[in-house]
């Protein structure tokens, strides 16, 4: 199984050198990593067991930052290493002050995952959530160095857990210590002889209580939502926006409405803007806000997890696709939150759905039923949103948890 592995890592790279010259991504996988050997050298020569933590992207990324960010606190002469294997989570954070250096992971075969490692000499690894790379584990395992996996989560449907998944499970036993976010996990992880896990819960929940905690206030919101509600629509996507839009063209006074869209390009915003029969304003319009618009569009990047504190009801986009987007950043301000039928992968949803601090609607009419009774019903509507603010509290302290199981 070692050598298909490592024959699909290959093909994998030439795939991405044809497909290179057409596609964006692509390109920035293979310029990312040019250089890399020389670039890595010259940056950790005679360090001492620097902190290696590993993302696939973004949104592992935000799962491990709180566990940086507190490393760093509890170590600062220690130096921290992100590794990201996506352009679209490098490219956002390529500048993030607090880790010492920030880089793609090199591909995951045997000759570039032992150079990696004998550059860099890492004290300790982290790897986020899904991370697992076969030549790469194998390396630091080899080396003796204390390997993590934080804030993961399985399913049975994973390869882990199929008759052919031994060459799979062998990664899992080469891991210190496996973090998991639910009982559920740690139960099917003992169910193959993985013993080495802990139930720590959700890095997430550590990071969206910070960012409330530190957001900003939002000049132009507030001139824009005055004295009314706020519904906001947060990373959304056109088959949940289409819904919205419909309801509010036949509601356009029942509150202000924010869009924050998952896509900001010109192009997009545009058809956003042409499903409105309302008077409608962009964010990067300063001059051009009559009093009278009911929607604003924020076509920006940085400002939805400062923006819901605003709303007073919250949609997060991508329940109508491949899974619903970060709904914990509206739940922490203790709003009610409504998402598309997409979210079964999603435990977070699960709970806050059978609590009754979210909401779930596949149609317009169903969309419509959930929002009138938010607005008409107090004490319905008190209900959910204690539920949500009480959800994120009682799950926080997972980061303090792992850092003290942590061996440097």
């Amino acid at each position: 199984m070692g050598v298909i592995y490592n024959i699909v890592i290959v093909i994998y790279k030439i795939l991405i050198r044809v497909v290179s010259p057409f596609n964006s991504k692509a390109r920035q996988w293979l310029d990312g990593r040019r250089g890399w050997e020389e670039r890595l050298r010259s940056e950790f020569i005679g360090n001492e067991g620097p902190v290696w933590v590993h993302c696939a992207s973004l949104g592992e990324f935000e799962q491990g930052r709180p566990v940086i960010e507190k490393l760093k606190e509890k170590y600062p002469s220690k130096k921290i290493l992100v590794t990201f294997f996506s352009p679209s989570g490098y490219e956002i954070m390529k500048n993030w002050p607090v880790a010492d250096y920030i880089c793609y992971l090199p591909a995951d075969t045997p000759s570039e995952a032992s150079k990696f490692l004998e550059i860099v000499k890492p004290g300790i690894v982290i790897f986020v959530k899904y991370e697992f790379w076969n030549n790469f584990i194998a390396a630091i395992y080899k080396r003796s160095v204390p390997l993590y996996l934080i804030s993961a989560i399985f399913r049975t449907d994973q390869y882990f857990f199929r008759w052919y998944g031994g060459f799979f499970r062998k990664q899992l036993k080469r891991f210190s210590r496996i973090f998991v976010q639910d009982n559920d996990s740690a139960l099917l992880l003992r169910s193959i002889g993985i013993e080495n896990v802990t139930l720590s819960g959700d890095t997430r929940f550590d990071r969206v209580a910070r960012i409330a905690d530190s957001a900003k206030q939002i000049q132009i919101i507030e001139e824009f939502a005055g004295s009314e509600k706020v519904f906001l629509a947060g990373s959304s996507w056109p088959a949940d926006e289409e819904i919205i839009a419909s309801y509010i063209n036949a509601n356009p006074g029942r509150m202000k409405w924010i869009f924050a869209p998952h896509e900001i390009d010109p192009s997009n915003i545009k058809r956003l803007g042409s499903l409105l029969n309302v008077k409608t304003v962009k964010y990067s319009s300063p001059g051009n806000r009559p009093e009278d618009a009911r929607v604003l569009i924020i076509d920006n990047i940085g400002l939805l997890s400062s923006a819901y504190r605003y709303a007073c009801i919250a949609e997060v986009g991508g329940g109508f696709g491949k899974g619903i987007h970060n709904i914990l950043e509206p739940a922490c301000w203790g709003i009610p939150v409504l998402f598309g039928p997409d979210h079964k992968k999603f435990r977070e949803a699960k709970e806050l759905l059978e609590g009754g601090g979210a909401f779930t609607f596949k149609t317009g009419e169903e969309f419509g039923t959930i929002l009138e009774r938010l607005l008409s019903d107090r004490e319905f509507y008190s209900k959910a949103a204690g539920t949500a603010k009480k959800y994120i509290s009682g799950n926080k302290g997972v980061t303090l948890k792992i850092i003290d199981q942590l061996s440097f």
